[in-house]
């Protein structure tokens, strides 16, 4: 072996030819055997309106409503209650109402065990919270009606909650604001007490008008059947939020009714203030404004 040869293999034994790490206990070529982190679920959501993927976080903070077709996505009760009353001032009545059973109804389920799923996945007691609160300084009575609850429809405890806000609200001589969220009408688990709650709310309206009471309607995604056909269209000043579903049955059941092609926009809220079933359509994120405004115009 010449000086040469002998230089190239001593060379190869000080470096190794190779610059791949050995194998050890981590895994392969040194690579740890940890799983790849993905997305943490609900970080994104698909919006309804223009069918854009958006940040949750984006959502949130504009008050539930798409950053890119300002599509007004679903609030609960709680949140909706946090967006529209003076912080802290909020108090609750009536929550010791608990709907009954009083058929024994049944489909898929029991509906007393429907009841039960309800109120352990929404923490609702019923479809419906009602209290006094305060909006910008002005005392009021305020209702709403959450879809989440067996789709926000009128069981007797709905029906009784308002009633009762109507009549303190008279009684009190404050301005009333019932924000509805109802995709059904009367609850079909009750039976007949379920739909006398529409003409027990209506004619409790009926007095609070005759007081001179004020009240303001706000119709949100969706306001449908009873609720819509009752308490909901009935107000002083009906407010919609921009691109709800408003009317007593759906559009497919309407076209399938009549037979004919429905009118383009047909039950939203634009289609329903251009027919003047609605006096104004106003975003979520100005609602209280408008709210107070119209108190501070014709309230007490």
């Amino acid at each position: 072996m010449n000086d040469d040869q002998t230089n190239i293999v001593a060379a190869r034994k000080r470096k190794p030819m190779s610059s791949v790490p050995e194998p050890d206990e981590t895994g392969r070529n040194g690579h740890s055997h940890r799983p790849k982190r993905g997305v943490p679920e609900g970080l994104w959501l698909q919006c309804e309106g223009c069918s854009a993927t958006v940040y949750r976080k984006t959502v949130d903070s504009r008050m539930g409503v798409c950053p890119e077709c300002d599509y007004h996505f679903y609030v609960p009760t709680a949140e909706r209650i946090r967006q529209l009353l003076d912080e802290g001032s909020f108090e609750e009545w009536f929550a010791e109402l608990r709907p009954m059973d009083p058929l024994g109804f049944a489909d898929r389920k029991p509906y007393a065990e429907r009841l039960k799923a309800e109120q352990a996945r929404t923490g609702l007691s019923e479809a419906c919270v009602v209290g006094r609160g305060y909006m910008r300084g002005r005392p009021l009575a305020l209702g709403i009606t959450d879809s989440a609850f067996i789709m926000g429809s009128m069981g007797s405890v709905v029906g009784e909650k308002l009633t009762r806000t109507i009549e303190l609200a008279t009684e009190r001589e404050l301005s009333l604001v019932i924000v509805s969220g109802s995709g059904g009408g009367a609850r079909m688990h009750e039976g007949i007490l379920s739909l006398m709650q529409m003409g027990k709310v209506s004619a409790a309206l009926a007095r609070f008008h005759e007081a001179g009471g004020l009240f303001i309607s706000v119709m949100t995604n969706p306001t449908m059947g009873g609720v819509a056909a009752s308490f909901a269209s009935l107000g002083d000043v009906n407010f919609a939020e921009p691109k709800a579903l408003i009317g007593f049955a759906g559009p497919r059941v309407v076209e399938a009714t009549v037979k004919v092609p429905l009118p383009p926009g047909f039950q939203t809220s634009e289609f329903m203030l251009e027919h003047g079933f609605v006096d104004r359509i106003v975003a979520r994120a100005d609602l209280r404004s408008e709210i107070t405004r119209v108190i501070d115009y014709c309230g007490k």
